[in-house]
């Protein structure tokens, strides 16, 4: 028996074929759409959920009910899920980095003491250490 994905039609208890098929109606097993969400004009749009609809129509106003009702909004994206491709957890090792590469990183860099030589040489402060200073005193 195939099982639906949707929790909601695999609670109630349909009727089933002779072939053991549940029996339902085209409206009971309503599509998932993933959703995206945009606060901003100009800013990434980003997954906020899923919502089951009938149509693409519906779960935009599906999505900005769940979605966009309480928070900023500029625009709001729906997809199939079925539309989505993925790569499989067992094709992990794709992202994996060469460690040779760790030049890449940030912390790899050494620079804060000759920044601070140069700039006692050369008698410019340390607006941090300053800072630092005035908090503690206060």
């Amino acid at each position: 028996m195939k099982k639906s994905i949707d929790p909601r039609i695999n609670r109630l208890e349909l009727p089933a074929n002779e072939d053991g098929k549940e029996v339902l109606d085209e409206l009971e097993q309503w599509e998932t759409y993933e959703v995206f969400h945009q606060k901003k004009r100009g800013d990434q749009h980003v997954h906020v959920g899923i919502v089951h609809a009938a149509s693409a129509e519906m779960a935009l106003l599906l999505a900005k009910e769940q979605y966009a009702r309480r928070r900023q909004t500029s625009n709001l994206w729906v997809v199939k899920t079925r539309d989505v491709t993925a790569t499989s957890y067992d094709d992990s090792d794709i992202f994996e980095t060469t460690p040779e590469k760790t030049y890449r990183e940030a912390s790899d860099y050494y620079c804060m003491d000759r920044i601070r030589k140069y700039q006692q040489e050369h008698g410019i402060k340390d607006r941090k250490e300053d800072r630092r200073k005035k908090k503690e005193s206060a």
